[in-house]
Formats: structure tokens, C-alpha cells, sequence
């Protein structure tokens, strides 16, 4: 590797060894190379995929050393911010080519800015949203990804993407118990909720108009209708509806208002509205969300007043 020659000074010599009693899960997911570095050997371990969670590398870089008795060297072409803070933390040694060097074996840690640092942030994902507005509802307390799972009704795998977004934001911690995935954070409800900021989503993503008498009883109000309930504002001539479909009005839905006497606004929100609410309105802080770019002073003020409704903010 030029990299570590022009940068440490020091020669790579490749050895074609092969890997014997290797379980089938490594070979899968990595290829390992020998290598001698000033005569300290060492394996090189390239990921064919997406890099695993930490406690899933760990285990795996444990299992390849038990194996062969050397220090193993992850060998990456980029490495985001969140992620090299965990191989640190983890004393994982480390390469990205061209950019940084971690090798702790041998005291050595340089490095220069990451690529993947200069890619523009990941938009959260609205199960992640919903799930981490959940969790700062439940006081920022020890939650367990199936608990979470069965309270937003999200299948294991939209829990597992939702809560490793969040740990790669650095907005919760997951540790392991047992076959459990326990989200853990430090912070309360309030530091935690404006930590996330400018992450946050809103949550409509589209409003149509149907005629009033289309509106069931499961619909949530929400906007400036569910604004009115929580505040001293009046309540606006068009009432404001929350759904996570529209389907259902597709014969009869305008993307426009076109009369304010039969019409109703209905938001079709990006996570199913109902899983946070404990009312006839939406939720207190994705409402905030809502409306929170919304210039009018008195909007403004309903808004501030609406978060501080929830106790624990």
C-alpha cells in the first residue's frame, strides 16, 4: 500500500496464505489478506459489504484473531465520522486509504479529513423520527428495540434501520443484553429533542382537500385545527385532518382548495400520526415540527407554548 510507505515510511509485503476454519459468515463478508509491515505481521480485512455495527465487528475481528493469532486491520475506502469515533472508542485498528491510519499495535494514528465526512448529511428516516420522538416521550428512559417494535408497530428490520440511524446520528447509544437492543441515552427529553434540531422532519409530506363529509372519526386533527385545541388561537374556517394514506380519497381529493364551505385539508403525514398521539389531535412536538417555520408571531408563540405543555421538556 502506497499510502503507508509515502506516509510511515514503512514497506507492505502482500502473502498469499489461505484461510482455513473460517466460518462461512466471515468469508462472506470479508476477504483477508496476510501482510508484513517492517516484519510485524498483520491481516488485512477488506469488508464486501456495508460496514457492520460495532458489537457485530467486534465479534467477528475476535473470532478471525482466536483464529490466527494476529492483530486484524480493517481496510476501508471510507469511513464516516460517527463511525471512526467507534473504532476508536473499540481500540479497532484501521486504514482508509489515502486518509486516515489507526493502528493502536503500533502506536500509530494519523489523519486527514474523511470523504464520506464532506457527504452531505443522511435524511432521517420517518420510522427513525417517529421512534426517537417516541422515545423522548417515554422520558429518554431504557427502551428495547422490540418494545419499541410493538408500540409504533414497526416490523424488525424498519426498528433495526430506525434505531442504527439514530446511533449514527450520535442521538441514542444501543447496547446489547442477551438477544435484546437496548436505546440508551444521557440526555433528557428537552436536550435530547433539540440536539436532534434541524434533523428532524416535517411531517407532512403532502395535503389534498376532500369534501367534509368524508372525514371519519379516525382522522386526527391537525395544523392550525390541532394548534387551536392545544392553544388560545382560534380555530381556522378550514378544518385540518392528519392520515399516513390518501388513497382512500383518491375520487374525490383536490390538490387544491377550490371551496372553503365543503372542504376540509387532509396531510398525509410521513409515519402513521396515531402511533404518538393520545388525543384527538396529533402529537404535541410533531405538530411543533410542523409549524415550526411558520413566521407568524402568534403561530410562533402557540408553538413555544405547545412544547412546554410536554412536562418533561
Amino acid at each position: 500500500m502506497e499510502y503507508l510507505d509515502k506516509v510511515l515510511g514503512v514497506k507492505v509485503t502482500y502473502e498469499d496464505v489461505e484461510f482455513k476454519h473460517l466460518p462461512n459468515f466471515i468469508a462472506t463478508r470479508y476477504r483477508l489478506q496476510m501482510v508484513s509491515m517492517n516484519e510485524q505481521k498483520m491481516i488485512f480485512l477488506y469488508p464486501k459489504t456495508d460496514l457492520e455495527q460495532i458489537e457485530v465487528l467486534k465479534r467477528h475481528i475476535t473470532r478471525i484473531q482466536k483464529n490466527e493469532n494476529l492483530p486484524v486491520v480493517l481496510v476501508l475506502k471510507e469511513l464516516s465520522f460517527r463511525q471512526k469515533e467507534y473504532l476508536i472508542r473499540e481500540k479497532i485498528p484501521f486504514i482508509v486509504d489515502g486518509k486516515q491510519i489507526y493502528l493502536p499495535f503500533m502506536a500509530v494514528y494519523l489523519q486527514e479529513r474523511c470523504s464520506a465526512e464532506k457527504i452531505p448529511r443522511e435524511e432521517i428516516l420517518p420510522s427513525a423520527q417517529m421512534l426517537l420522538l417516541h422515545f423522548i416521550y417515554g422520558g429518554t428512559q431504557e427502551l428495547s428495540t422490540s418494545q419499541a417494535a410493538k408500540d409504533l408497530g414497526l416490523t424488525p428490520t424498519s426498528i433495526s434501520r430506525a434505531s442504527r440511524q439514530l446511533e449514527e446520528m450520535g442521538l441514542l447509544h444501543i447496547r446489547k443484553v442477551g438477544v435484546q437492543r437496548i436505546m440508551q441515552s444521557e440526555d433528557s427529553p428537552k436536550t435530547l429533542f433539540q440536539k436532534a434540531g434541524d434533523k428532524f422532519l416535517n411531517p407532512i409530506k403532502r395535503t389534498v382537500y376532500i369534501p367534509k363529509e368524508f372525514v371519519g372519526t379516525d382522522l386526527l386533527e391537525s395544523g392550525y385545527s390541532a394548534l387551536a385545541e392545544y392553544s388560545m388561537l382560534n380555530a381556522p374556517n378550514i378544518r385540518c385532518y392528519a392520515a399516513e394514506r390518501i388513497s382512500q380519497w383518491k375520487d374525490v381529493m383536490s390538490n387544491s382548495l377550490q371551496n372553503s364551505q365543503v372542504q376540509v385539508a387532509v396531510e398525509m403525514w410521513r409515519y402513521n400520526p396515531r402511533k404518538l398521539s393520545t388525543r384527538n389531535t396529533v402529537d404535541e412536538l410533531s405538530l411543533a415540527l410542523e409549524l415550526r417555520e411558520d413566521t407568524d408571531e402568534r403561530v410562533e408563540e402557540a408553538v413555544e407554548e405547545l412544547k412546554g405543555m410536554y412536562e418533561t421538556l
